[in-house]
């Protein structure tokens, strides 16, 4: 190994190899977590479904791997890159309103 630079030929076989076990570990907490979510929240889930963000969830199928091996519906959200950093700057321009809830 010379630490530099090089290029090399990935397969999808490689690709799919590698993410076999993070998204079984996604699946596996995401179960774990519908598990333990009181029965009131866990319904509203169960009838509107799981909205994933972020840019795992922007991995081809993984909306319906989540929905097969879970049993619940998921979709992607609505610009799944920036929709986290954008609620947090509302709740952070509404903090008053927020810290009440909160409390």
């Amino acid at each position: 190994m010379t630490g530099l630079p090089r290029t090399i030929t990935l397969t999808s076989s490689d690709v799919y190899q590698a993410l076999t076990k993070p998204l079984a570990q996604i699946v596996g907490v995401v179960k774990a977590v519908l598990e333990e979510t009181p029965p009131e929240l866990s319904s509203d889930i169960i009838d509107r479904g799981i909205v994933m963000s972020g840019g795992t969830a922007t991995l081809r199928n993984l909306d319906t791997l989540l929905t097969r091996e879970v049993g619940v519906p998921a979709y992607l959200a609505e610009e799944p890159l920036l929709c986290v950093v954008k609620g947090t700057g509302k709740a952070i321009e509404n903090i008053d309103t927020y810290r009440r809830a909160l409390r």
